[in-house]
């Protein structure tokens, strides 16, 4: 048995670049950043932040929703596969790229509002309104 599984929640580095193949499938690149928190040892000995970059490709329907609702910066939750390429760079040195094909992404971050629309606060419910399961919140 073996597991190709991969789990990230980040940030995403740039805005998807999405490009539709000549079958109208749907396919987007992006970069995701995902940072380890810097810390001092016990000697006082300081350990920098550490932020990894990983290679994100979405296909068909999470790549058209990455195209409209995902921005740089984003807060992102990726589940998918590793996969890993090569190819010849112009000089013919082969090079490898390690990507992560999703399976499943979840966005994290707030909802943007459009520009120079104002943000719409949702009002909380007066204490005595009847719950959804018809319960009072006591």
């Amino acid at each position: 048995m073996s597991v190709n599984k991969v789990i990230l929640i980040g940030n995403a580095g740039r805005d998807p670049e999405v490009r539709y193949l000549d079958n109208g499938v749907a396919v987007a690149t992006l970069t995701l950043a995902t940072s380890e928190r810097g810390y001092t040892l016990q000697n006082g000995t300081q350990v920098p932040e550490r932020t990894e970059w990983h290679n994100i490709v979405l296909w068909r329907g999470l790549a058209e929703v990455a195209e409209k609702y995902v921005h740089k910066g984003d807060k992102l939750y990726i589940e998918g596969k590793l996969r890993t390429r090569s190819y010849d760079d112009q000089n013919g040195v082969k090079r490898y790229v390690v990507e992560i094909f999703a399976d499943n992404m979840e966005m994290l971050s707030a909802p943007r509002q459009g520009v120079g629309a104002p943000a719409q606060q949702p009002q909380p419910a007066p204490a005595s309104a009847p719950q959804p399961d018809g319960e009072v919140p006591f």
